[in-house]
């Protein structure tokens, strides 16, 4: 809820008709007024009297709820208007005299003022009293379907995070000749990045990383269906450039104007690099980023062609692989993290980069691979990698 408008989600409806209510629930006061004056009042006195309170009520509920524990400094000046105000209608239509004598027909006219005192104000606090059982009532309603969605709401979250837990890679899982790395962090408590990192029968490694476009729910559950589908695909094949066609043509229909970028990899044992790549970010080796052709995301109707490059990573190089999440992080004063300070921390540990990607101010979901390859007399160490929830 708007803390400068703390009424901005309630319907205009309730509003208005909870003003109604102070209204008419105050106006009471011209009413029993008048009854105090013995009927003297003037008519326009008396309607102006029974306006004004119900008007002043209305500004004093409105300065409550607008500036809740500072009311008072809206409600002294109001207070003082208010009393300077009614004093000037007093002055202005002033009671008419009082008879030392009351005639017969000033005794009907009497009794039939307070009556009609008595009657309005039994409306009055009849209309105020059904104004505010309504809004109660109404809001009482609406404040449980709120809950009840929000429980649903989380209810529904907590299941996406479970099932988007697949797109982790087993941890402890050694590749010969390699040490991979990884951190994954949502920018909400579910996210739309993805990556596999998958062995092959020859000691090698098959990677995909990508980014579906948007947030939340329905990005988590798109990812879900893409990890499924690399795994089932990489089952017969490891070439990146069919990977990407299948996940592309997996995606056609499916993604309601939206796209994805991806990026397949295949590193041999022996260091041969074959890589793929469908609108996605170029990584990075030993610092320098590698020059791919470009190609349009996965899911775009026009789409569909991809080209592979192949490259060697050399004992002891570093390959990294992000998504967007890093460059586009933004701090405080609109300033990016652009290319520039990617590139220069990309040789870094994955878990280093991310975290400096954070505290410059993450705005998008983050992840980021690293694979080194060892000296031929080096031992692997088991799959780190890291899954963190973003920040409340």
């Amino acid at each position: 809820m708007n803390a400068l408008n703390p009424w901005g989600n309630t319907p205009k409806r309730s509003v208005i008709v909870f003003l109604v209510a102070v209204f008419f629930t105050f106006a009471t006061i011209g009413f029993a007024n008048d009854m105090i004056n013995m009927g003297r009042q003037p008519p326009v006195r008396f309607a102006l009297g029974v306006a004004l309170s119900g008007f002043f009520a209305v500004t004093y509920a409105l300065t409550g709820i607008y500036l809740r524990k500072k009311f008072w400094k809206a409600f002294l000046p109001l207070f003082a208007l208010q009393f300077f105000v009614m004093g000037l209608v007093s002055n202005w239509f002033p009671n008419a005299p009082r008879h030392d004598q009351i005639t017969g027909a000033e005794t009907a006219r009497l009794e039939a003022r307070l009556a009609f005192d008595g009657i309005a104000i039994t409306a009055a606090v009849f209309l105020g009293y059904a104004g505010f059982v309504h809004v109660f009532v109404r809001e009482s309603r609406r404040h449980i379907q709120v809950h009840t969605e929000k429980a649903t709401l989380e209810a529904e979250m907590a299941a996406a995070r479970e099932v988007q837990q697949v797109i982790l890679p087993e941890q402890g899982e050694l590749f010969p000749g390699y040490t991979v790395e990884s951190v994954y962090q949502p920018a909400r408590q579910v996210g739309g990045d993805f990556f596999q990192i998958l062995p092959d029968a020859s000691g090698g490694l098959f990677v995909v990383i990508g980014d579906v476009a948007g947030k939340g729910l329905p990005a988590a559950m798109l990812v879900s269906m893409l990890v499924g589908s690399i795994r089932t695909a990489a089952e017969n094949t490891h070439d990146p450039v069919l990977i990407l066609r299948k996940l592309h043509d997996r995606l056609i229909g499916r993604t309601s104007g939206g796209f994805v970028t991806a990026l397949a990899a295949h590193i041999a044992r022996d260091g041969r690099l074959t890589i793929a790549n469908a609108g996605h970010l170029s990584p990075y080796i030993d610092g320098r980023e590698i020059d791919l052709p470009g190609a349009l995301p996965l899911g775009i109707p026009s789409g569909g062609q991809y080209q592979a490059t192949g490259f060697e990573l050399l004992p002891g190089s570093r390959l990294t692989f992000y998504t967007d999440g890093i460059v586009e992080a933004q701090n405080q004063k609109g300033e990016l993290f652009g290319f520039d300070r990617a590139k220069a921390i990309s040789t870094e540990a994955a878990a280093e980069i991310v975290a400096a990607a954070v505290h410059f101010g993450q705005s998008d979901d983050i992840t980021v691979l690293t694979i080194e390859r060892l000296a031929a007399d080096a031992t692997p160490t088991p799959l780190a990698s890291t899954s963190r929830q973003a920040s409340a």
